[in-house]
This record gives C-alpha cells, structure tokens and sequence, in this order.
C-alpha cells in the first residue's frame, strides 16, 4: 500500500498547490494555503517551528517522504519520469512499461558544493541567485507563468459563452502580469527538468536541490527505511532497474545496498519485487545480522561516500543558521474612443507590498515563488526586473490600485517576505506618500477642471486648491478670500480650476489617485515608496 498511498497524498498535494497559483478569486486560499506554507524553504525562512518540525520528524520517521509527496517539485518529476518510462512502440503493439534505470554512484562533492553555494547565497542576501535553486519557487514560477494564463484563457472562453446565455457564473480576467524574461526562465526551467527527469528519473533531486541534500542526511538516521530480507531476495535487478532515485546496488556475490540518502520513499521498488524481500521496515526486519568484519566493512565505505554525524550536523546547522538571519475603478471610454495607456514611472524607490515592512526585509525573505503575484485581485504586483529584487514583487498601479480593504498577499505569503496584517493594520501602513507634477496636471497646464485625485483618496489626504496663489483659506472662519481680502463664496470658488495639495503624514501610498488620473501618458500624480514602512 506504500505506492498506492504515496501516489495519492502526492497527486493531493500537487493539485492543491497548482490551484493556489491558478485560483484568481482567492476562494482556493483559505483551503489550501497551509499546503504553501508546509514547503521546507519557506518555512525556514518565516520561522515557522510548526511547519519546520512536522517536516523534520515525518523524515525522521519516513525518511524523504517530503520530496515525494509534499514537494510538488519532486512530484513534477516523478510525472516527466512516469512519461519516460512509457513505452508505446512495441513488437506487441502494446504500451508497457520498460525498466530503464540503473544505479548510480552519488555525486556527493556536488551536493555539498552546491548546498554550500545556496548557504552562502542565502547569509548574503543573494537571493537572485538562490532563487533558482529553491524547489517550491521554481514550481511557482513554472505554474504562475505558464499554466495560470491557460487557465484565465480557458475561463475567459467560459465567460463569453455564459454572457451570450444570459449566463453570469463566470467572468472575464485579464492575465495577470507574466513579463517575457519570466515566461522565458519558467520555460527552460520546465524543459531542463523535463529532459533530465525524462532520462534519469529524480537527477535534480539528487544533485541539486539543496533542500533534498539536507533532507537526504537527515533521512540517513529515519526509523523506518526501505530494508532488503536477504533470504527472500533473489538479487534479479528489478528493484534496482525500477528506482528513479537510482540508489539501489546490485552486485554479485555482495548484500545489496541502498543509498538512503537519495531514497524518497516512493515505494517504486517495493511494488516490483515478486517475493516481497523488500519492506519499509524498523532495523530488527532488515537483512541477516552481519559479522564484525562486514560492518566493519561498511563502516570504511560510509566514512568514504558520504558524511559522518559530526559533518552532517555542522552543514544543518548551517543552513537554519543562514536562514535565521534572514528572519528579521477603471477608467472607461464608453467604447467610443481609445484611452492612452499609462506608462511605468521610474520611482527613485520600489514599492513593496504592505505586511513587507522594508525592501530589505522582502529581498532578504522573498524566493520569487510568485503566489503573491499570481494571486493578487488589483493587478497591482508584478515580477521586478532588477537584480537585487529580480523575480520579487514590485508595486506599479498604471493598471489598478491597492485596495486598503485587501490583503490577500499577506495572508498567502509562505516565506515572511510580506507579514500576515488585518485590514485595520494595512490602513495605518503608510508604504509611500504621492507626489504631484505640475506640469503633468490637468488644471494646472491646461487650465481644466479635475479634483479626481481628491475625490477618490481613501484616507482624505488631498486636498484641492485654487491655482491662483492669492486666493488663501482663513484658519479661524475656514472661509476662503481673495488677495484684496475679499470673501468667496462657492459659486466663485467652483468657477476657479483647483490644484491638489497632499498631506504626506495621512497617505499611505495605496495609489488610487495615481490610478485614477486622468492625465495620460504619465500621470500628474504618483506614489514614491519608502525603504521602510512607516504606521500613521
């Protein structure tokens, strides 16, 4: 039952994953959020014990059952192996499954250097780098770039033919933002991880990913490990032939041996063999008892190919010691004219997300998985193209605005990057203050009337005032005079155009008034972020 069993809580987990890359409704959140949050990486990196602990004893217990059943990396791969291991073309025009892997020996001086190189990648805050070796990250990309849009186009199609039946259970979204460059890392990405699990079954997982390096020593000293009874075992090969984690070796004349470092416990070997001599088994089911000599023996090999406790202990201390560090409305034309595009403004500082608390904090914790940007309702998140931030959420609002009732990225975050707020805390998180341009705005340069940056301020921090200098409001009456003294009335007052003038200590940098101007194709009005959040 151990395949069997494996393959369904895999294909569970995997499915509830994708659907939080996918669901652009946030109704798949509150279901299936716990699955983002239970990822290795990301817990470490938000300090969540609770996560971190469940993982750790499960590999203690199970050895490397989280890469292949919560890793929907790992689970991916088992998928494109599943594909190479079909064959359809056969003398009996009958599609079999073929035995086609072999034993390999393990490449321990790369696992190591490569885990070495994501530590240090990590304690410098090197994230752009690292990003591409975080397994759960490099799933979300793949899902949010190239399987999210077909599921927005698929929906879409779903949309029109309901609005032509008079039909409103589904309705049109626009994709959400996929720049080329990711489209394009998300691409290779899948083929490389295609082309290598096609060939050889889990080589990523057992050269390069760093979390299935650590978790791989951990598994060395589980409770339960796939066992061999020697005298039921008739060393045929089909165990070996069968392991995609290519682990098992056998020899002849020598007790076949598994490398439990590499073992994912996916049960793949136990289901082939025709006399049962393999089992999940506590050390009193194993093999014979040896004689001194054999452990002896074994003893030598070990100390050879792979890590004493002492070492294995250092780099794991390592790594959470890294990561511990790290913890720290549209404008519409009424379909009678074209409306210009806004373009991006250059910003001398990026926006980040409310619950961010700093740029700082959201490189030194974000891993670029893009759930955030796959899931957020305003289209207001997107990949940054910069280096220090490159694949990070950055803020731009030339198609929507922050809603100050929404915080669907703080509460879907795995890593910490953008801490868990209320709606009570994101009103008084002040992440920029707007900045006007004169002679961008409307009334200003063209002399016209406007006030949509005023009138739409959630938090009341523009206010409109007359162009002309002279004309001044008295503190005491709040009445409003001309430069000779005289008092206006607000007949007097509406004929006159009106400029903003924003109170910086109210505005929380939302980005309503930018969205919402009118001016095209910059707008008069923009949000300039803080490097680090204030409360107001």
């Amino acid at each position: 039952m151990l395949k069997q069993t494996r393959r369904i809580l895999a294909i569970v987990f995997v499915l509830g994953i994708t659907l939080l890359f996918l669901d652009f409704t946030g109704t798949v959140q509150p279901f299936m959020g716990w699955m983002a949050k239970l990822q290795f990486l990301p817990s470490i990196l938000a300090l969540n014990f609770v996560s971190i602990g469940i993982v750790l004893i499960s590999t203690l217990l199970l050895g490397r059952i989280y890469c292949s059943v919560v890793c929907p990396l790992g689970v991916l791969q088992d998928f494109f192996a599943w594909i190479g291991k079909w064959r359809i073309f056969r003398k009996s025009k009958r599609a079999k499954f073929a035995n086609r892997y072999s034993y390999s020996k393990p490449k321990t001086w790369l696992r190591l250097g490569v885990l070495t190189l994501f530590i240090i990648m990590l304690a410098t805050g090197f994230n752009a780098g690292a990003i591409f070796l975080a397994p759960y990250s490099t799933y979300g990309r793949m899902a949010a770039s190239l399987l999210q849009p077909i599921y927005i186009g698929i929906n879409n199609l779903l949309a029109l033919w309901s609005e032509a039946n008079d039909n409103f259970m589904f309705y049109q979204v626009e994709p959400h933002n996929n720049p080329t460059l990711l489209v394009i890392i998300s691409a290779a990405t899948m083929l490389i991880l295609f082309v290598l699990a096609f060939m050889h079954g889990r080589t990523y997982c057992n050269t390069i990913c760093p979390v299935g390096t650590v978790l791989g020593y951990i598994a060395k000293f589980s409770l339960l490990k796939m066992r061999v009874q020697r005298e039921k075992c008739l060393k045929c090969g089909l165990c070996a032939k069968n392991c995609k984690a290519a682990c098992i070796q056998v020899e002849t004349g020598k007790p076949i041996t598994i490398d439990y470092t590499r073992c994912v416990t996916c049960g793949d070997c136990q289901g082939v063999c025709s006399t049962g001599a393999l089992h999940l088994a506590l050390p009193k089911h194993s093999q014979k008892a040896e004689t001194p000599s054999e452990n002896n023996k074994k003893a030598g090999q070990s100390d050879k190919s792979g890590l004493s406790r002492r070492s294995f202990l250092a780099i794991t201390g390592a790594t959470v010691a890294a990561a511990t560090l790290k913890s720290q409305e549209k404008t519409t034309d009424g379909g009678l004219a074209a409306i210009e595009d806004k373009q991006p403004l250059i910003r001398m500082a990026a926006l980040t997300p409310p619950g961010s608390l700093s740029a700082a904090n959201l490189q030194q914790h974000c891993t670029a998985c893009q759930l955030c940007i796959a899931n957020c309702p305003n289209e207001v998140l997107r990949p940054s193209t910069e280096l220090a931030h490159f694949l990070q959420p950055t803020m731009e609002y030339n198609k929507g605005y922050c809603r100050p009732e929404c915080t669907r990225c703080s509460d879907i975050c795995p890593t910490g990057a953008i801490r868990p707020i209320t709606k009570e805390e994101k009103t008084a998180i002040q992440i920029g203050h707007a900045v006007w341009i004169r002679q961008n705005c409307l009334p200003a340069s063209q002399n016209q009337k406007c006030g949509s940056c005023a009138a739409h301020c959630p938090t009341g921090a523009i206010q409109m005032v007359p162009v002309d200098s002279s004309i001044k409001q008295n503190a005491k009456d709040g009445q409003w005079y001309d430069g000779e003294g005289n008092q206006l009335d607000w007949r007097a007052l509406n004929d006159l155009p009106m400029i903003p003038v924003i109170n910086d200590e109210k505005c929380i940098g939302c980005g309503k008034c930018e969205y919402l101007c009118p001016a095209r194709p910059f707008s008069a009005i923009y949000v300039e972020g803080h490097e680090q959040h204030r409360e107001i």
